[in-house]
């Protein structure tokens, strides 16, 4: 009788949940068994010169072999169920390879080792994927730290690490983490997102809009991508920088390395946390100085958060024009008032107006990106900065989201419209050559 039959052959009703719990339950002993096993015969510093598929192949038939010798009841379900499972366990990141693997996934959320949850088209539902333990969550977890040289124990129970495909994740363990290791991972399309997508698919925005800010990426114009988590601003980041000539040298600065340019020439750098020791850091401040004596035509930055503002704000000023960045905010006023923190934290004791004039004469463009309930992305607002009045900073609105209402399958309905203002940047892309309509200006509601 296979591990199916014997614990399924169960009354119907009230016993099913529990005959399915003990299935699992048989199933994931067993899987650790066949595991530790394998590990004890396989020569592990032989098995890293095999190629991947090789490897795989071994692994099935040393299965078969541990499946014959213990003879185990399981179907032919089962059995490659296990080959699949203990090869994700050996070659891959264990249960999560299933979700990794699954386009539709945005985020995988794991709050504790039996509960994990998925982001799906904006949206979070739970699944059935599960780990053994916390012990098996936290190898997965230093599996996948260690692969970027980043480590994670009770010294340092925080880390933010990548996935080879540049997906993002960050980890907490103990004592941080009350309820056990945690990890959340934000995924990345294997397929770079385009324009078109943007503008067809999600309708994030118009046409108008993209029109827009592609002139403004072509023309070297600043630009800074204010939003929340999850808004899609690394996406609309990696869109822009997709309109910069091949000819232009790029340096890309980020806490852990996720962006996906295009472009032939470019150079990325990284930041580097302390060591056990506390020291080897390397911050995102010493990394724009050291970008400046790299001969970039344009500097991004995956996220401003720090005292780097000044220094990004430096070079925006100093040459190297049409740079890209993006910082958490929910509204531009708010990204502004922002960036003037972070120069505070620079120490450099500059005087408000000071900090806002750096500012006014480094940023031009404003992009506001929002992620709604329903779990739509939108841009909902593209405001220039238009100097200062005294001391506080002018903007205008170019561009505008407005939500009228909620639809009867709980989607958000809304439309885009123009101000009628015609942005004083225009001449700016007109000496670059790009020549867009004034119509498009008009203030015209645009339905989503």
């Amino acid at each position: 009788m296979s591990l199916r039959e014997k614990f399924t052959a169960t009354p119907s009703g009230a016993d099913c949940a529990p005959a399915q719990a003990v299935q699992r339950d048989a199933y994931k002993q067993l899987k650790e068994q066949m595991h530790v096993k394998l590990l004890e015969q396989f020569d592990l510093s032989v098995l890293e010169t095999l190629a991947p598929d090789a490897l795989r192949h071994e692994i099935a038939l040393a299965i078969d072999r541990l499946l014959l010798d213990e003879q185990a009841p399981v179907s032919g379900l089962e059995r490659r169920m296990l080959v699949r499972d203990i090869q994700h366990e050996m070659l891959g990141f264990g249960p999560l390879e299933l979700l990794m693997a699954d386009p539709a996934v945005s985020d995988i959320l794991v709050n504790a080792y039996d509960q994990v949850y998925v982001e799906r088209k904006g949206r979070l539902e739970l699944t059935d994927v599960t780990f053994t333990d916390d012990r098996h969550l936290l190898r997965i977890i230093d599996k996948i730290v260690s692969l970027v040289g980043r480590r994670i124990d009770e010294s340092s129970p925080m880390v933010d690490a990548r996935l080879p495909d540049g997906s993002r994740v960050n980890a907490v363990i103990p004592p941080i983490a009350i309820d056990g290791p945690m990890m959340s991972i934000r995924r990345f399309a294997h397929i770079p997102l385009k324009m078109a997508n943007l503008v067809h698919d999600t309708k994030s925005l118009t046409p108008e809009m993209a029109e827009l800010l592609e002139g403004l990426s072509r023309a070297k114009v600043n630009m800074l991508i204010s939003g929340g988590t999850g808004a899609g601003k690394t996406t609309l980041l990696n869109i822009l920088s997709g309109y910069i000539p091949e000819s232009e040298r790029l340096v890309t600065i980020e806490d852990a390395a996720e962006l996906q340019l295009q472009q032939p020439h470019v150079v990325r750098l990284e930041t580097r946390p302390p060591n056990i020791e506390g020291k080897g850091e390397v911050a995102a401040r010493a990394l724009v100085k050291n970008a400046l004596r790299m001969r970039p035509d344009r500097i991004i930055i995956g996220e401003v958060r720090g005292a780097e503002a000044v220094d990004m704000l430096q070079a925006m000023n100093t040459g190297h024009e049409g740079s890209l960045t993006t910082i958490h905010a929910n509204t531009p006023r708010d990204a502004l008032s922002r960036l003037e923190n972070m120069i505070g934290m620079a120490n450099l004791n500059l005087p408000h107006k000071a900090a806002r004039q750096q500012i006014a004469s480094a940023i031009t463009i404003i992009i506001q990106a929002l992620r709604l309930t329903d779990g739509q992305r939108k841009i909902t607002s593209i405001q220039e900065v238009t100097g200062m009045e005294g001391d506080v900073l002018t903007m205008q609105e170019i561009f505008a989201f407005q939500q009228t209402g909620v639809d009867a399958n709980g989607r958000i309905v809304g439309h885009f419209q123009a101000s009628g203002i015609r942005p004083r940047v225009m001449a700016r892309l007109e000496s670059f050559g790009i020549h867009l309509p004034d119509r498009m200006f008009d203030p015209v509601r645009r339905s989503t």
